[in-house]
């Protein structure tokens, strides 16, 4: 019985000691990259204006301009290898160290937060979840779908959203659910389904290649809020710093009125301050971080401020920025400052 006991602590204290060198040896996620020469990020096909193949066979959208402002910050130089995900895999790639960081659209929920052993660093997109409907059918509002049948995909924060709206309301409807966003948008232009639900900015992106696209409308209504934002593994707190403070920089530099088309002029000429020490200029704001002091600046030239990575990616496809305008027009976005 002792001996049995003793082979069992011995045992749980191998895991235990395995399991913390483990956790250890991926604590460093900034010199892995180096180390590497490439960030692993995690993006979705989510669509036209998100992620998508363009017509040079490249790789482009919001969420790619997440992967490249992290490696902007790195490497000077868009060194990234996009691995794909789903909402399903998403995750469990995180955890294990498939990638580095999943910045693709995931919404900051408390379950999320407490309980996948991952950290959100920051919000840098702020959608809702709403409704696609045929014009023909006259609804105009979501009330208007009681009774309806709805198609939504399963696994997401979707399901509850819809559950949650409609019983509070006391509607009834019938669900279908799928596994990715595509075979819920086919089932609802093959009218399995009256209406489709997902984020609003979802329905613009995968509604952009519909061919009947002009017969059907997006509620203006929402049922939820979908703080979006940036996810790493915990544990790790200067890279979690890292992918804050590089998100960061673009909406800081739209506040301040740098763009990729002035940065260089901004960075000799600007009198602001805050201007000079986010470009490099003073401070050592990049080496308190373990990057170059030129990081936010190659971000800027790379990449842009939030304003240049917007009218690129996600005014073509007709989204309006709403509550992604900055605090000072009317919106929710501000930035921290460099000082």
């Amino acid at each position: 019985m002792i001996k049995s006991q003793l082979l069992t602590a011995y045992v749980a204290f191998f895991f235990v000691t395995a399991a913390a060198l483990c956790f250890s040896a991926q604590a460093d996620t900034l010199s892995e990259i180096k180390q590497r020469g490439y960030l692993r990020c995690g993006i979705t096909e989510s669509g036209a204006g998100f992620s998508y193949i363009n017509a040079k066979g490249e790789r482009a959208g919001f969420e790619i301009e997440h992967c490249k402002t992290l490696a902007a910050a790195i490497f000077g130089k868009f060194k990234v290898d996009y691995i794909m995900a789903t909402p399903q895999t998403a995750f469990t790639l995180l955890q294990s160290g498939g990638i580095d960081v999943f910045p693709s659209g995931a919404t900051w929920s408390f379950l999320r937060d407490a309980s996948l052993g991952l950290d959100f660093a920051g919000v840098y997109f702020l959608d809702g979840q709403g409704f696609m409907v045929r014009k023909k059918t006259g609804v105009k509002q979501v009330a208007d779908l009681d009774g309806a049948t709805i198609c939504v995909m399963q696994g997401t924060t979707l399901e509850q959203n819809l559950a949650d709206y409609f019983d509070g309301k006391s509607l009834r409807y019938s669900l279908i659910t799928f596994a990715d966003t595509d075979k819920a948008l086919e089932a609802y232009q093959a009218d399995r389904c009256d209406a489709v639900t997902m984020h609003r900015s979802a329905l613009a992106a995968r509604g952009a290649g519909m061919h009947d696209r002009d017969q059907h409308v997006i509620l203006a209504e929402v049922i939820s809020n979908e703080p979006q934002g940036p996810m790493v593994r915990q544990g790790d707190a200067r890279w979690r710093d890292i992918v804050l403070w590089a998100f960061n920089v673009r909406v800081a530099a739209e506040e301040h009125g740098v763009t990729q088309a002035n940065v260089e002029e901004m960075r000799r000429n600007s009198p602001n301050r805050e201007v000079q020490r986010m470009l490099g200029r003073y401070g050592k704001f990049g080496e308190a971080i373990g990057l170059s002091n030129e990081w936010a600046y190659d971000i800027i030239r790379l990449v842009g401020n939030y304003e240049d990575i917007w009218n690129r990616n996600l005014a073509p496809i007709g989204l309006e920025r709403g509550p992604n305008r900055l605090f000072k027009d009317g919106g929710l976005m501000f930035a921290l400052p460099f000082r």
